[in-house]
């Protein structure tokens, strides 16, 4: 798959064998099509990289380390017996389940296009999901029509808020999985399926997340996001994010937000009775974001395991225009150090003040250096916005009632 088919700009591809994707490269348009010696080079690499983070004959289970990165031990005499093209048929199959366990949760607030195309999507899933609730959390009820359109159970959610559309998703709903994603995106036909696989695959898993690929990087601002900025990720391989990973990050601040993205996540629906839904001073509407990673920080806080699984693959519509990922990363800049506050306030690891007032400032000054020795100007203006972010996620310390309560989920 090509996502970019811009005259002079590179062809970002994605790569997959069967059912499994397995990486990404970017070529210049002269350097297209690949010759057989170079798929031959990019198809070992992948294939390696898939077996021995999947198959535990060949390999540790895979583990991410308080570093923030993915940690494994090959098995030097299985590698010498292995059938590494046999074992690369067998796990690109897709997934087999059912999904009549997930509870598909889709926030909306006045975008009826998108959430008609994402509601197409979700109706196309190859394994139906037990049901499909529209969250609609516009003022006057707008995704009403466009939701009668679809076999789902509709919502409105008045309260401003994603993490207040999100819980009322979540109290609506009856799986024993809830599966969020959101109204820009368009699942993969076997995400629902997949999703399934994990939690079966996993049975320790509280959380599940997955890959999320841009739909579609026709414009400057949503390459830039996706290639300067990272997009949602670009991990290729499962990773497990455990008791491990959380203490030997304390000092410096559980690094949450690698874990994934909350447009592809999905939850067992005990985890909220435990640690309670999502904390409604965060999201879009209110502090900006971050509302997905301080609830797997709950999660890991507890004693939980959350899963990164990228066979459940959706495609993501970046922000089309400058100005729209301008006030993207503001807002995101602005939630996430509010959630580092919260995490602060909730669980007193000083690793996330650290975090806010040491790591994040520092960090920006190496961008602005960045920035302005290669005459950056795009990326200067993006960390103007990050910074204000910044300033407006410490303010917002200072709002009265900031330490209200999570909200729980009742029992039974």
């Amino acid at each position: 798959m090509t996502l970019s088919a811009v005259p002079e700009v590179p062809n970002h591809v994605v790569w997959w064998w069967g059912a499994l994707p397995v990486g990404t490269s970017t070529h210049l348009p002269d350097e297209m099509p690949l010759r057989a010696d170079e798929l031959t080079a990019l198809a070992a690499r992948y294939v390696s990289e898939q077996l021995a983070a999947r198959d535990p004959s060949l390999a540790e289970a895979s583990a991410v380390w308080g570093d923030g990165h993915l940690h494994r031990r090959l098995l030097l005499e299985a590698v010498r017996k292995y059938n590494r093209f046999a074992a690369i048929e067998a796990l690109a199959r897709p997934s087999e389940l059912d999904a009549k366990a997930l509870s598909v949760v889709v926030c909306t607030r006045d975008r009826p296009e998108a959430l008609d195309m994402c509601l197409k999507a979700l109706a196309a899933q190859r394994a139906s999901p037990g049901e499909i609730v529209v969250v609609d959390n516009s003022k006057a009820g707008n995704a009403r029509d466009v939701a009668g359109k679809h076999a789902v159970r509709y919502v409105h959610e008045p309260r401003p808020g994603l993490s207040a559309a999100r819980n009322a998703g979540v109290r609506c709903a009856t799986g024993s999985i809830v599966a969020f994603t959101d109204d820009d995106v368009e699942v993969d036909a076997d995400w629902t399926a997949e999703l399934a696989l994990a939690f079966d695959g996993d049975a320790g898993a509280d959380a599940v997340t997955g890959l999320v690929l841009p739909a579609s990087l026709d414009t400057r601002a949503r390459r830039m996001f996706q290639f300067e900025f990272g997009g949602f990720g670009s991990r290729f391989v499962p990773s497990r994010f455990d008791a491990r990973f959380f203490q030997e990050a304390l000092s410096q601040g559980a690094q949450v937000w690698r874990i994934g993205a909350g447009a592809n996540m999905a939850f067992r629906r005990s985890i909220f009775e435990r640690v309670g839904l999502f904390d409604e001073r965060l999201g879009a509407g209110a502090a900006g974001c971050s509302e997905d990673s301080e609830l797997w920080y709950r999660i890991l806080a507890a004693g939980g395991a959350c899963l990164y699984e990228p066979r459940a693959v959706v495609h993501h519509h970046h922000r089309h225009d400058f100005g729209g990922l301008r006030r993207q990363m503001r807002a995101y800049m602005k939630g996430h150090t509010a959630a580092l506050l919260i995490q602060y306030a909730q669980h007193g690891h000083r690793g996330n003040l650290r975090r806010a007032l040491l790591q994040l400032p520092r960090g920006f000054l190496g961008i602005a250096s960045g920035a302005v020795l290669h005459g950056q100007r795009r990326r200067a203006i993006l960390l103007v916005e990050e910074v204000v972010g910044w300033l407006a996620g410490l303010s917002y310390a200072l709002r009265p009632g900031w330490r209200g309560r999570t909200p729980h989920l009742p029992q039974g």
